[in-house]
């Protein structure tokens, strides 16, 4: 039903990101004047062959959630190792393959739909769809911060964002294997090894962390230098270093605390956390930036992530919600 509603919305979704991709760059010009700037007619050309994408990813990371549903982290990942090398024919190539390992593990062409149920995931998706703007409201502003300090101190942001969130992201595959096992625990109501996978998936979350820090502040020198040879980007980037490799550990447990909301199903608190996370570090985005620079809106996002740990350290101390089945069970 996921992977179906998704397929249906495709054709349109595309049709909205081809040429919304070309109002964006308008709107932009609001955030920063760059008619005349180098880095237009690039950020044309990827919004534009970036969008074609679109639909076979939102088909993909459908298959992938019902992957997940059955513990089954294999198969994603084999069907990304086989196409990765095609760049954007590789998305539509990973979406049939899912698609089509998932037709021999459920009907997907069933015509019975439970209501009952569709509503529930829209709902649930409504949800997580306001939390994953959220997440982009701050990024996206700090990116258009960084943009007004001109092509140089850009390429050295960009550089220094996309190591931070591939290394960060590192840690989702923890939380992804947190999220399966908590919610197989959970709905069988075995709440003491629920509360054992939380303890568990924390500690190896922070250490994991503190591990990549280290990784990163001993080999960001070779990491850099496969993005450019420029020296004045480069100088750029290193002064980066503190943001991009000693918000590591932050950033791991705020991934897996997301994987740990999503094994209870509490997405409601997800949501409404992350949408004020995102409202006050964006409003510290817009007056550290123009004051401070690049160090500004390094400061705003490494905030954004602490606000995140924060409200999910809050959350599981409480006894409100799903979790309260959790904590009662151990007293």
């Amino acid at each position: 039903m996921v992977v179906l509603s998704s397929t249906a919305s495709n054709t349109f979704m595309l049709y909205l990101e081809v040429v919304g991709s070309k109002y964006c760059l308008l709107v932009t010009n609001y955030i920063y004047p760059w008619q005349d700037s180098p880095m237009r007619q690039p950020a044309e050309e990827f919004l534009t062959i970036r969008a074609f994408g679109a639909p076979a990813i939102v088909i993909a990371l459908a298959a992938q959630g019902a992957f997940r549903g059955f513990k089954d982290t294999k198969t994603p990942l084999y069907a990304i190792g086989k196409c990765s090398h095609f760049i954007l024919p590789s998305r539509y190539l990973i979406a049939s393959i899912l698609f089509w390992k998932l037709n021999g593990e459920v009907s997907l062409a069933d015509p019975h739909i439970d209501g009952g149920k569709f509503l529930q995931y829209l709902k649930s998706g409504g949800l997580l769809i306001a939390r994953t703007s959220s997440v982009l409201l701050p990024m996206t502003l700090g990116t258009s911060m960084a943009a007004r300090q001109g092509p140089v101190l850009m390429a050295g942001h960009q550089i220094c964002v996309q190591v931070w969130l591939t290394i960060s992201l590192l840690t989702d595959a923890l939380a992804i294997a947190g999220q399966a096992l908590l919610a197989g625990y959970y709905s069988q109501g075995n709440y003491q090894e629920a509360q054992q996978v939380i303890y568990r998936v924390l500690q190896v979350g922070l250490v994991m962390g503190i591990g990549l820090a280290a990784i990163l502040f001993l080999g960001f020198g070779v990491i850099v230098r496969l993005f450019t040879a420029d020296a004045e980007v480069l100088k750029i980037a290193w002064s980066g270093i503190l943001f991009v490799a000693g918000s590591q550990p932050v950033n791991a447990i705020a991934f897996v605390l997301d994987g740990l909301y999503y094994g209870v199903s509490d997405f409601e608190y997800a949501a409404y956390s992350m949408v004020v996370a995102a409202l006050i570090s964006s409003a510290f985005l817009l007056f550290s930036a123009p004051v401070f620079g690049l160090p500004g809106v390094w400061t705003g996002l490494f905030l954004f992530m602490s606000l995140r740990v924060v409200a999910g350290s809050w959350r599981l101390g409480t006894r409100n919600g799903p979790w309260i089945k959790i904590w009662t069970e151990r007293d």
